[in-house]
């Protein structure tokens, strides 16, 4: 196991990686604690959590709303927690972000952890502090950016997922070797099967490059004023086509990787031919490249995204692979250029 110890704006973190989920209670007091775990994550690994209190709630993105955190605020009563109890969220991204938020607002902030347990969880939805729930047709419109106190990253969790959710996990490390890191690009091409295959010492090294990945970002602009916006690459548009289509969120974030580098062919020069590198990868790991969702759809969505300033929004587009930049792009012109795709 390796520890890490981050200093963020108002708190320490510390990322347990390779932990087992067994030894949880060498990192946090069982009896000062209460786990949120959804139902899926329940039946494959509430064995090995026996003597804990617990709060359980649906699976699925459905339900990452306000109704699951009352759900959870009305199981931390039922306990008595109090400001010194932890929250501790087991699961998918789902999870760890209505635990998070349930906890940052519970009588006004209790301390909280996560132990991520989807490929998609450990190497982005766990990280950075960024928690909340979908309100109508806009995903993530409410929240709170209040770091855990630790994350436990146990590696034998994801191997047990379906085939179609591991796949979906691949997006946000394709997105990192997009936006900041081309020799990680470079060994996604060259070790696709092994990952494929579930290698555990793949998983293991795409998971801490892609840990220290987003919390280089996140340590530099934890608010989201500046570069931490390149962590948004394929979400603008991936996140109207999630709420149209009803896809995983990686699938969705797939479509939106391949848009946004067509926007960056005009917008920036991106060269074409990397585009097509992007494509192959991203249909390598068996996530989807085509954009066929309804344009009006889509576009009355995401006009409306939180990176929205006036008429423009913030758009994370690509120079070259491995480098990203942020640029204000009129709503009219993404419009028009949506209408290509």
């Amino acid at each position: 196991m390796k520890i890490q110890t981050h200093q963020f704006r108002q708190q320490t973190s510390r990322y347990f990686l390779g932990e087992s989920l067994l030894h949880l209670g060498n990192h946090v007091d069982i009896h000062r604690s209460v786990l949120v775990i959804d139902e899926n994550v329940e039946l494959q690994h509430g064995a090995k959590l026996q003597g804990w209190k617990k709060i359980i709630v649906p699976a699925g993105e459905e339900v990452k709303n306000m109704a699951t955190v009352e759900k959870i605020i009305d199981g931390l009563i039922s306990y008595e927690a109090d400001r010194k109890t932890t929250l501790v969220g087991i699961g998918g991204g789902m999870l760890t972000d209505v635990a998070g938020f349930a906890a940052s607002i519970y009588m006004r902030g209790i301390p909280f952890g996560f132990v991520p347990t989807t490929l998609l969880a450990q190497v982005d939805a766990s990280i950075g502090g960024k928690n909340g729930v979908s309100h109508g047709k806009q995903k993530n419109l409410l929240g709170t950016i209040t770091q855990p106190e630790f994350i436990l990253f146990d590696y034998a969790l994801p191997l047990t997922m379906p085939d179609e959710e591991w796949h979906n996990g691949f997006a946000e490390i394709i997105k990192y070797a997009c936006i900041m890191d081309a020799e990680l690009f470079d060994y996604l091409e060259v070790n696709k099967e092994r990952a494929l295959a579930r290698d555990v010492e793949v998983l293991q090294y795409l998971v801490e490059k892609s840990v220290d990945a987003k919390t280089k970002v996140v340590l530099e602009d934890e608010l989201e004023t500046g570069p931490r916006r390149w962590l948004n690459f394929g979400h603008t548009l991936g996140h109207a086509v999630e709420k149209l289509e009803h896809i995983a969120h990686g699938k969705a974030v797939a479509i939106g990787m391949v848009a946004a580098a067509r926007f960056s062919e005009q917008l920036m020069g991106f060269p074409s031919d990397q585009t097509q590198r992007l494509i192959r990868l991203i249909a390598d790991y068996q996530l989807p490249v085509a954009f066929t969702s309804d344009k009006a759809a889509a576009f009355d969505i995401f006009k409306l995204d939180k990176k929205r300033e006036k008429s423009s929004i913030h758009f994370v587009l690509l120079e070259t692979l491995g480098k990203a930049t942020t640029k204000a792009v009129p709503l009219d012109e993404l419009k028009a250029m949506m209408q290509q795709l």
